[in-house]
């Protein structure tokens, strides 16, 4: 289905909340995990860094992975269309919530109102202490690493310290997960971007949409799981995609 086709109900679709994934950041330069260009991919060992238990009992991963989140292409990256679209959207009136699996903090940068964002997943931007969750400005940690400490304990405690994420093994912080659902089940559109639809439960955010009587729109280059589900499936490049979808649903598209 053509984005055109859309242009007819778009508009009355109500509130939208739109999830988004690895996808919407490769345009700003951050490879996402599963495509076929992905940082998984490429180099299957590296998911051992977002797996809790074996980052909790290797030390050689925990260096690994303080050695990835110092040269991450996040810190250098800018948002790009996709993000500026979404930013549009919110302004207008028409976003439920930004949900996002992404730990980038690209939304934010390109002007979504930190009210409006739900990172599902946590954030790569603060360091947490797994033992007593002090919270420290990634820079911080980062700065440590470049003054020679491969894998620097809790300055309070002396606890092990990662990204302040979401990883394999760890429970979704639950007053975050409930503020997913609230938003998933009160839109009248929901509008997955660049996500694979594999990792639970973001991506049961789905079904909890469409039970409740939502439109089911889903971009992203490859077939996910919940494809069958859709009122519509886009594989065209989200850069240009997206921004196209928020002018036909805010009836300023050309």
């Amino acid at each position: 289905m053509s984005a055109t086709t859309l242009a007819g109900w778009l508009p009355e679709s109500g509130m939208i909340t739109v999830l988004t994934g690895a996808g919407i950041s490769t345009d700003s330069g951050i490879p996402d995990f599963r495509g076929p260009q992905g940082v998984w991919t490429k180099d299957p060992t590296a998911e051992a860094m977002s797996t809790i238990g074996t980052y909790l009992a290797d030390p050689e991963v925990r260096r690994r992975a303080w050695r990835s989140r110092r040269d991450h292409a996040a810190w250098d990256a800018e948002p790009n269309a996709a993000h500026a679209a979404l930013v549009d959207l919110e302004r207008a009136g028409r976003l439920r919530a930004l949900i996002t699996q992404n730990i980038d903090g690209l939304h934010q940068r390109a002007g979504s109102g930190e009210s409006a964002v739900i990172e599902i997943h946590g954030t790569m931007r603060e360091a947490e202490c797994l033992s007593c969750g002090l919270r420290t400005p990634m820079p911080e940690v980062l700065a440590r690493v470049d003054a020679g400490e491969e894998d620097p304990p809790c300055p309070d405690c002396g606890g092990i310290q990662k990204s302040a994420t979401i990883s394999f093994g760890q429970a979704l912080k639950e007053d975050v997960l409930d503020a997913a659902l609230r938003a998933a089940r009160s839109c009248g559109l929901f509008l997955a971007v660049g996500t694979s639809l594999t990792v639970q439960p973001a991506a049961g955010l789905c079904l909890e949409a469409v039970e409740t009587g939502a439109r089911l729109v889903i971009v992203n280059a490859e077939p996910t799981p919940y494809d069958e589900l859709a009122d519509a499936v886009l594989r065209r490049p989200i850069g240009e995609t997206l921004p196209r979808l928020v002018a036909l649903a805010l009836g300023s598209a050309p």
